[in-house]
């Protein structure tokens, strides 16, 4: 039996229309929330090995905003790449390509999460224009050098293995459901043994969402050589930090010299909660949003 989503009631009531859109010559699937005559427009950019259903505990709790959830190339039901790597430079020309073809180049507020901090901060800084940038759970160094620095070298490790291995096994190592599990565990943080079951099987459900072995080693070589700090300093929107204060990836000390970089931040800390803000605390970082945006 499956494991009910908390906040199922509260997505249920926001209007749903899911449709694709061709960007770069690909196809990008998409799923739009919210009136479509809202003041404000959200695009919101997932995390590494997610898919747009990552952010709808947000998402359920922002009902007054239109938001656009793409799923980042590769990932979910989009599309990879056809003639480019997927790394930061090609998500970030590609999120450039989506706003203009949903005619939203200026005009849409950007928001990132996790490894989409660091695609959404390197599209500004390339020159997307947008009116506001919010990163939840921002990378803010490298992720060698964490806390959990020792764990990140084993996921390392394992993609390499995953990269040497013949594609089929190498490709089923990659999906493998124990070491999901691993990740899972490590970045719960919250003692509600019901939301611990849903958030193991959000992530057995669509961690392994991913198109090919080669586009998710060039994806994850991405995620842990690139970080938001690199980018602070050119993105000159005003900006939102959500960052939670028991993060393993991004120590909160980390966080507070990171806001120091940006033009034009301010950052709001979540208390007792790791990098999973948007599954454990999504009410404390969509008022956060709604208050910032207002």
């Amino acid at each position: 039996m499956s494991t009910p989503a908390p906040h199922a009631a509260l997505l249920a009531a926001v209007p749903r229309r899911e449709r694709a859109v061709e960007v770069l010559g690909a196809h990008t699937h998409l799923v739009e929330y919210g009136p479509e005559d809202a003041a404000t427009t959200l695009v919101v950019v997932h995390g590494f090995r997610g898919d747009h259903h990552g952010l709808e505990p947000v998402v359920a709790r922002l009902p007054q905003l239109r938001i656009l959830a793409p799923d980042l190339p590769g990932f979910g039901q989009s599309a990879p790449f056809l003639d480019r790597a997927h790394d930061i430079d090609g998500y970030a020309a590609w999120l450039a390509a989506f706003l203009e073809a949903e005619g939203l180049t200026g005009r849409a507020v950007l928001l990132g999460h996790s490894f989409g901090t660091i695609v959404v901060s390197a599209a500004v800084a390339a020159g997307t224009p947008t009116p506001a940038v919010v990163l939840v759970n921002p990378i803010g160094a490298p992720a060698l050098s964490g806390p959990r620095g020792l764990l990140t070298r084993g996921a390392v490790a394992f993609y390499r293995l995953g990269a040497v291995l013949p594609e089929k096994p190498g490709f089923a190592v990659l999906r493998s459901r124990l070491i999901t599990r691993v990740m899972s565990v490590t970045m719960a943080k919250t003692r509600d043994k019901g939301l611990r079951r849903w958030i193991h099987a959000e992530h057995d459900r669509y961690f392994s969402g991913f198109a090919n072995r080669d586009m998710l080693l060039e994806a994850f070589r991405a995620s842990v050589s690139h970080d938001v700090s690199e980018f602070a300093e050119r993105v000159t929107p005003r900006t939102l930090l959500v960052a939670a204060r028991r993060d393993d990836i991004t120590p909160i000390e980390v966080q507070r010299r990171l806001v120091t970089r940006f033009p034009d931040a301010r950052l709001v800390e979540v208390a007792d909660v790791g990098h999973l803000i948007h599954y454990e605390k999504p009410a404390e970082a969509a008022a956060a949003i709604a208050e910032f945006l207002a």
